[in-house]
Parts: structure tokens; sequence; C-alpha cells
């Protein structure tokens, strides 16, 4: 058995499929942490670094690490299901939907042996995945939906939780919840804030190359990145958006770039992106075409703000202190909002956070009347705060010193 003391730490997350968030979470880490040689791992084997993600390794390949990071993201109430399927192309995740969606102990059953685990939880990991003597690290993760788990999903996670060394959530709403059940959890900005400050010079690279030169020559009074999800895909929200990206068009001289934040199943549709566009006026938006990860960040970094449904989307654009609005889910009885709840969290009143499709314009307007000192303000505020409680658990791993194990993935 390999023992914590000379196993290198691993971080561990959704680092598995193509979503923005979670494609950046271990480059930031990595950057914040250095001379460590962490392991990546996900629920699959996967290799994105085409996108400008890692190779991952399967969480439960190779000896057991000394240290295990849940590295950020909506952990704590992602589910077997939801996981299973998120790991799909999107003409087999249609297929499965179909089959189980209304047959939830059979699609769990499936679910089981589609990832290998009996977990209902699986991206939480308890103390049982470390070798003896580890540590278990949750870092800013989010779980705002934990009210709608069922009573056995809720008591793995709480299992997990009890055992771990070092506890932070990044938004209130998942506190409360935590707090609710007994568990305290301290508060942590999502590490996507440290974004401009450790990998500025690399998204500074994809500004001046591809496909945002081309955009800022065709939009030269600049242009708004704009991102949002299927669940948008309907008609009539589409329509809303249309008459709103024209009135701001109208009012500011802004064009439109429409980027996908996520390419994994209950993401985003470029078709989707497309009828809008063909509902907009020639000339008004053009379609961002790149996946990888740096070219994201760049569109968003060389914007003049964001309108988006992503959360990271969001993020990035408050680290490098631009306005943002995000788009509010337009089905009634909508889910728990993590975007919302991260919103509410750390930024300032005066910043707009989830809106009606129908109000993008005049919140868009009043997130372009913010002073741009106090939007680098918050950005400053939640960097140090990042940092802060980042340094309380950075002296759970070892020595940099200690870094070689033959099963680590190499990262980008």
């Amino acid at each position: 058995m390999t023992t914590a003391a000379g196993s290198p730490p691993r971080l561990f997350g959704a680092f598995d499929r193509h979503n923005f968030g979670d494609l950046l979470f271990p480059h930031l880490l990595e950057a914040l942490l250095p001379g460590h040689a962490f392991g990546v791992a996900g629920l699959a084997a996967r290799d994105l670094r085409a996108f400008g993600g890692h190779r991952v390794s399967r969480v439960g390949a190779g000896p057991r690490p000394g240290q295990l990071i849940h590295a950020g993201g909506e952990l704590l109430t992602c589910t077997a299901w939801q996981a299973a399927v998120m790991l799909l192309d999107a003409v087999e995740a249609a297929a499965v939907i179909a089959r189980y969606d209304a047959d939830p102990a059979a699609g769990a059953k499936w679910a089981a042996r589609q990832l290998g685990t009996a977990r209902a939880m699986p991206y939480v990991m308890g103390r049982e995945a470390l070798a003896p003597g580890g540590k278990l690290i949750f870092n800013a993760v989010g779980g705002v939906e934990w009210a709608m788990l069922a009573d056995t999903q809720r008591a793995e996670v709480k299992t997990a939780l009890a055992d771990a060394d070092w506890l932070s959530v990044r938004d209130h709403v998942t506190q409360d919840a935590l707090r609710s059940e007994g568990i305290e959890a301290a508060l942590c900005p999502d590490p996507a804030v440290m974004v401009a400050q450790c990998r500025g010079e690399e998204i500074g690279k994809h500004r001046r190359q591809g496909e945002v030169p081309r955009l800022r020559e065709a939009f030269p009074q600049g242009y708004l990145a704009c991102q949002f999800s299927a669940d948008f895909a309907d008609d009539a929200s589409l329509d809303a958006l249309a008459r709103g990206l024209v009135r701001i068009r109208r009012e500011t001289g802004l064009g439109v770039a429409l980027f996908r934040a996520g390419a994994a199943p209950w993401h985003d549709d470029p078709q989707c992106h497309e009828r809008l566009v063909r509902r907009l006026p020639a000339g008004t938006a053009k379609m961002f075409e790149s996946l990888h990860l740096w070219d994201i960040c760049a569109l968003i970094a060389a914007s003049r703000g964001t309108v988006t449904s992503s959360l990271h989307g969001r993020i990035v654009a408050l680290a490098y202190g631009l306005p943002r609005i995000s788009l509010a889910p337009p089905q009634p009885g909508a889910r728990p909002g993590k975007v919302a709840a991260f919103a509410e969290t750390w930024e300032p009143e005066a910043m707009p956070r989830c809106v009606a499709i129908d109000r993008i314009e005049p919140a868009l307007m009043q997130a372009l009347a913010v002073h741009e000192g106090a939007l680098q303000e918050n950005a400053a505020q939640l960097r140090a705060q990042y940092q802060e409680s980042q340094a309380q658990w950075a002296g759970l791993l070892p020595s940099p010193g200690l870094r070689n194990n033959p099963d680590m993935s190499a990262p980008a």
C-alpha cells in the first residue's frame, strides 16, 4: 500500500467532460500551488487536451492518493444519473434519456454499470478513496440543489463531508443547507476568480490570435460575449433574446459574439445559437466556433461584458472586472440556481444578477454603468479571499519535493 506521505496529491472533479469551469479548475490549482505534481482524476479516463483541458485518469485507477482535493464545481448534488449522462456524447445521451427518464430505478442501475460504482453521488469521495493517513479536501464546492436530493443521497454526501480535513463552499445557499444538517463549511469564492492572475499570459496570447482579433475587427465598437444553454431553445425565449440584443445594439453599438461554455449533454446547443442569429439583423452577431478553454477565456476578456447563463462565463468576466448579467432560466419553477447563489454571495448590489430574458436590455445598461473601479475592486477582493482560504488547507499537502508517482496523469 502506498503511504500518504509518499503519494502526490490528486485533483478530483468533472474534468472528464467538456464544461468551461471544470476544464479551468486543474489549471488554476496547478498555478496556485507550484511545484506539486498533481494527478488529475474524474469518473472516466479521458483526454481533453485538444480543448485546453487535461488527460484525466479514472479516480479509482492506481494507488490511492495521500491527498484528494475536490477541486471545485457543483459536486455535492451531482447524482450518478446526471454524471453518467453527461459523460456521453449527444446522440448517446438522447437515447439513454429516452429510455430511462421515466424509470429512475432502472436509470440508476444503468448509471451504476456505466460508472463502475454503486455510489449515488459519485463526485463526492470519502476517506475510503485515500491511502492510510491521507487528507480529504473540498475546495469551494457547490450544492445549491441540496433540498432536492433523496435522503439516501444526502446521507452519502454527509458521511464524506464529516470525514473531511477541509471543507469550503462557494455560496451561502450551500453553506446554509449544510449548516441545517449540522455541517459547518467555510465560504470561499469559486477558484475561477483567480483566472486572470493565474493564466493571464496564456489568455493574452489567445486574444492576439485566432477568432478574437477577427471579432474585434468586425465589431470596432466592441462586442458582448453571449452564451445561453439549451434551456432557452424555445421560440419565445429566442424571440425575447433577439429583441433585447437588438435594443442593446441600437443603444451601444456593441456586437454579439455567441460562444459555447460546454459541449457535454445538458449544456449548450450550437443550433440554438444559429436560430438566434437568424432572428437578428445582418451584422449584429457572429458565432464563435472554438471550444478551446483559453480561446473562450480570451473571448470574454476582450469583450465589453457578458450576457450568459454560464456561471463560469460570469466569473471569468468578474475576474477581468467586466460588466456581466446572467440569464434566468425561462421555465416556470426552475431548479435552484448556482449562478444567483454565487452572485448574491460575492458581488456588489449594483451588478445585476439573474434577469428574465425580457429584461436583458435594462439590466445590461445598468451593468455597463457600474464604475470600472468598483468592478476591479470586487475582483481584487475575491482573489484575496480565495487565496486566504486556500492557504488554510495548502499546509495539508506534502512538500513539493515529494513529486513522483507513475500513475499520475500528465497535465496539458
